[in-house]
């Protein structure tokens, strides 16, 4: 697969397909059930009480909630402040908007070489395609992201890019597409090699790049959450500093931080922290002797405020992209990050890719989920996935509805032979009559039934009638 290829989504109609292919893939099964199984159990073993959990939990949802209802202007506020700070902050309604702001930047420092750390909003927004059509190589330097990218891939889940991938498979990739390196299987070796490469390439960036876990809106303060380093290397060595992220990470005050930090992190790999936690309210200031000269902010909408502008769909955006929804979904787990073909796979990635994309392009994806409400369980922040995929399955059956906004790409998996059917199953079971003469028919002509009936009978043996209705039975029961 090229690098330059667009893999922004998959289309509705190949999602199953795609589905289908990896729940065929025993060695893909087997590695994600390991991997799950792993980290489901790292995360129970960060919360052994789970009263105490739940306080953590309860209190993490009213700071989100209580940074959404006021978010308009607590970003007015951390734009201020920002700009005080000597950063430069820049809005983008959409990921074109946000790349365009980018490689404009990158231009005018005449770059040729950008370092990034780990931003799910950049593979958002397709900034890698953006920054090559221009002319300028955009290194990942997270080591799972760098593994993808080496290889043309997209990354198959928000924490652990490369978590489909075996040590075999990254030591054949690195001794064929990495200059001077030999075949090894040995972790630490590859991890050597990914290094050698990233260090070189630290020194040389004119910019690098970096996401944000949470923006202070009373400080102007960009908090950044990383176990590797990589992340501080390209907020403080390339010359200029652009870090890239939602609108909806901002948070009032720094004390509403730690317990956000708390739960992403154990919630995520089951760690009790992370190896590095990031505060950065500026570039360098004279006297200074680390750091960028120049610093900017790029917030980006893309799709954000249509959840935002309905109170229930509003929820969405409380996420903190921990991915235990992921790691905890028996669909995710059975088919991985890529059969979702979306930058944020899984449940999470089920409820936000529709506003993002459209439910034209994603309208599938909500259907994607047997509703076990495992997601809404170990979510930190207590997003109501379940309820929220109801939700978008309803919209995307449907044209908008009085008193709710039209969502893109509204109504867009509306059937005239769905509408039929369930037309026909209203009209059978609000008339005595009608159902029980279709009751009648359908036990007398039973050997009539088709043995193949649709995704029913994918994984399931035909619906065949009784010989006899209930109501026949009990009648004869009671002529004994």
């Amino acid at each position: 697969m090229n690098n330059s290829q667009q893999l922004n989504f998959v289309p509705a109609s190949e999602f199953k397909q795609r589905a289908s292919v990896a729940v065929a893939d025993a060695h893909l099964r087997k590695s994600f059930r390991g991997a799950m199984d792993f980290l489901i159990s790292k995360r129970a073993g960060q919360f052994p009480n789970p009263e105490a959990l739940e306080r953590q939990r309860s209190l993490a949802e009213h700071i989100r909630k209580y940074s959404l209802a006021r978010l308009p202007e607590l970003l007015e506020q951390l734009e201020h402040k920002l700009t005080d700070n000597g950063v430069q902050v820049h809005w983008a309604e959409d990921g074109e908007e946000a790349c365009a702001i980018i490689v404009g930047i990158a231009q005018r420092h005449s770059t040729k070489l950008m370092v990034k750390g780990k931003s799910m909003v950049s593979e958002e927004v397709e900034l890698n395609h953006a920054m090559a059509a221009a002319g300028i190589d955009a290194l990942e330097s997270d080591m799972g992201e760098y593994i993808v990218q080496l290889d043309g891939e997209k990354p198959s889940h928000i924490i652990m890019p490369a978590i489909h991938k075996t040590k075999e498979q990254i030591a054949r990739l690195f001794a064929d597409k990495v200059p001077g390196a030999g075949y090894t299987e040995s972790v630490d070796e590859l991890i050597g090699i990914g290094r050698a490469v990233l260090r070189e390439k630290f020194m040389n960036a004119e910019v690098g790049l970096s996401g944000v876990n949470f923006a202070v809106a009373e400080t102007g303060t960009l908090c950044l959450v990383e176990n590797e380093g990589n992340g501080r290397m390209c907020t403080t060595v390339p010359d200029v500093h652009i870090a890239i992220t939602g609108i909806e990470k901002v948070v009032e005050k720094l004390e509403h931080v730690p317990p956000l930090f708390g739960l992403l992190t154990r919630s995520a790999t089951g760690q009790a922290i992370t190896t590095y936690f990031n505060m950065i309210s500026g570039p360098r200031k004279p006297g200074e002797k680390d750091g960028p000269g120049e610093m900017h902010l790029v917030l980006v909408d893309n799709g954000r405020t249509q959840a935002y502008g309905d109170e229930q769909l509003r929820s969405t955006l409380q996420c903190i992209r921990c991915g235990a929804c992921m790691n905890h979904c028996p669909v995710y787990t059975r088919i991985g990050g890529h059969a979702y073909g979306t930058t944020y796979p899984g449940p999470i990635g089920e409820i936000i890719s529709p506003h993002m994309l459209g439910l034209n392009a994603t309208h599938v994806l909500p259907t994607a989920s047997s509703l076990c409400g495992a997601c809404g369980e170990v979510c930190p922040v207590r997003i109501p996935i379940p309820e929220l995929l109801v939700r978008l399955r309803e919209e995307a059956q449907h044209d908008a509805r009085p008193g709710h906004a039209a969502l893109r790409g509204q109504g867009a998996a509306k059937s005239r032979l769905v509408d039929a059917i369930w037309s026909g199953w209203a009209a059978l079971y609000t008339r005595p009559a009608l159902y029980r003469a279709f009751g009648w028919l359908a036990t007398r002509f039973r050997a009539l039934t088709p043995p193949m009936q649709g995704g029913w009978t994918v994984s399931r043996t035909p619906m065949k009638p009784a010989a006899r209705t209930l109501h026949e039975l009990m009648a004869a029961r009671k002529k004994r």
